[in-house]
């Protein structure tokens, strides 16, 4: 992490996404989630889901203590999330009552409950969210707002979904302009569709080596 981010903030930024093995995370949902760029494997991850896995992400939402988003991830969670019948569904329950922030140039309001409208610059402000929060603040979809928090050096650990397939083109979570950083696994589980749910966390710099042999003088 950057000096000023070790020094001042106490919260914990987290970047949960659902990823193919080829690290694209384009429409996990559905067809219509995001075509940007004639993008048309849309809803890859849907037919891999099981009950495990359900449990599980319920259990990641209930440590969260807020989420934020980017435009296009909230307008798609806010049509969606306040229709679901939030009795039996405890994702539903925490998404609809947990605070949100929505990073946005243009959007002018945000009406899903307990929904707050990020103002200025998007790294400047997340930054001073985790300074001012001090707990755990979970980024869910929004790409390009995790490229912004990735260049900035704001993400401290990364929740990763990883299904067993390739896609070839589409939008990656890592991508030109990420700064290098060494990550440590602190949980591993792997679901009977072939799924792994992985955490990672930063764990300093990265140490480079070499396999080459050394000078040998005779």
């Amino acid at each position: 992490m950057s000096e000023t981010n070790a020094n001042e903030a106490t919260g914990k930024l987290v970047v949960g996404t659902f990823l193919t093995l080829d690290g694209v995370m384009q429409a996990p949902g559905g067809p219509e989630e995001d075509r940007d760029g004639g993008f048309e494997q849309g809803g890859w991850s849907v037919n891999y889901w099981n009950e495990q896995m359900g449990e599980i992400i319920d259990g990641q939402f209930a440590e969260a203590d807020a989420l934020l988003l980017g435009r296009k991830t909230y307008e798609i969670f806010a049509a969606h999330w306040p229709n679901v019948d939030a009795e039996d569904d405890p994702v539903a329950t925490k998404l609809n009552s947990m605070p949100k922030y929505v990073a946005s140039r243009t959007l002018d309001v945000v009406e899903w409950n307990n929904s707050t409208l990020l103002s200025g610059d998007v790294a400047e402000a997340v930054e001073d969210l985790k300074t001012e929060r001090g707990d755990v603040i979970m980024v869910q979809g929004s790409h390009d707002l995790i490229q912004t928090l990735l260049a900035h050096d704001l993400v401290d650990e990364f929740w990763l979904w990883i299904f067993p397939l390739v896609l070839g083109d589409g939008k990656r979570l890592f991508e030109a302009g990420t700064i290098p950083a060494a990550l440590e696994l602190t949980k591993a589980e792997t679901s009977s569709t072939g799924v792994q749910m992985l955490r990672y966390e930063r764990s300093g710099e990265i140490d480079l080596g070499s396999f080459a042999l050394d000078d040998v003088t005779e």
